[in-house]
């Protein structure tokens, strides 16, 4: 008889990898997804994505075809915001859980870029154009509402709810703008604020949050994997492989440490950190054990 074929099941990270490993077919909602499996290993992506497109369906059996866009925001608004009652988390916004999209469906709690993939789907689904804005401090949601030769937008802030004119996001950027002041960097226009963010910026803002959820409670064994994401999401981002090596450290890890670590110094010889980083590999290859020959 012939031999049993054998597959193995991909770990977290490898599923993950091959979501994120191509430009072109970048799904950012099961991505995004994904990311709860090192929390939660037994979750099943498919099953959370076939529960969105539940309420999607529920939805689109309401809007007549010949709706324009802007009815169809509204009704989108109406039903995500009130009716299913997403909102922001305003008494534990550092939860991790607001990070995870299938906590945040259950729970109808999250953050900004949470609350704006799902959003983002729901309105993908129904036929409106719509994408994720990674504005300074705040994601954001800009849907297109054309209607003929009249171009139109309307931008959202999926944490309240609330669509934001032109003067409430210059007044949200007023803080940012500080700054770059400060910096010596020039001003530029709302426009530039409120560009679409890639699936990967979006990936990266959200890998992100959870990392400095992590590091600020010195978690290194849930900060770890997290970074192990960032660093296959983010293969030029050296800060990345940087900080894995520091995590991987506080995790006793050391031999991947000092890889990480050396690698860093090789690929970004000039690095302001540079001496910090040289004394940190001092230290480990100190504590490294003897290798037995």
């Amino acid at each position: 008889m012939p031999g049993t074929l054998h597959f193995d099941t991909p770990t977290a990270l490898e599923y993950f990898s091959s979501l994120v490993a191509d430009d072109a077919s970048f799904s950012v909602l099961e991505a995004a997804v994904s990311i709860a499996q090192d929390e939660y290993p037994g979750l099943d992506a498919q099953t959370v994505l076939s529960d969105i497109d539940a309420l999607a369906d529920r939805l689109k059996r309401r809007i007549p075809a010949d709706v324009v866009a802007l009815q169809r925001v509204r009704l989108l608004n109406q039903y995500f915001f009130q009716e299913l009652g997403f909102g922001g988390n305003v008494n534990n916004y550092y939860d991790p859980r607001n990070s995870f999209v299938h906590e945040v469906l259950v729970r109808r709690r999250g953050i900004p870029i949470t609350l704006a993939t799902l959003y983002v789907e729901l309105a993908s689904q129904i036929g409106l154009k719509a994408f994720g804005v990674s504005f300074p401090g705040h994601f954001l949601v800009k849907v297109s509402v054309e209607q003929g030769t009249q171009a139109g937008e309307v931008v959202i802030d999926p944490f309240t709810g609330q669509s934001l004119s032109s003067d409430e996001l210059e007044d949200r950027l007023t803080p940012y703008r500080r700054s770059q002041v400060l910096m010596g960097d020039p001003e530029a226009p709302l426009s530039f604020f409120l560009q679409p963010a890639s699936a990967r910026e979006t990936l990266a803002r959200m890998l992100r949050n959870l990392k400095e959820i992590h590091r600020t409670a010195e978690d290194w064994p849930r900060l770890l994997p997290v970074l192990d994401r960032l660093v296959v999401l983010l293969p030029e981002a050296l800060e990345e492989r940087r900080d894995r090596g520091l995590a991987r450290a506080e995790c006793g890890q050391l031999a991947r440490a000092i890889a990480d670590l050396d690698a860093y110094l090789r690929l970004r010889p000039e690095a302001d950190d540079r001496f910090a980083v040289v004394e940190q590999l001092a230290h480990l290859r100190r504590d490294l054990p003897p290798r037995l020959y």
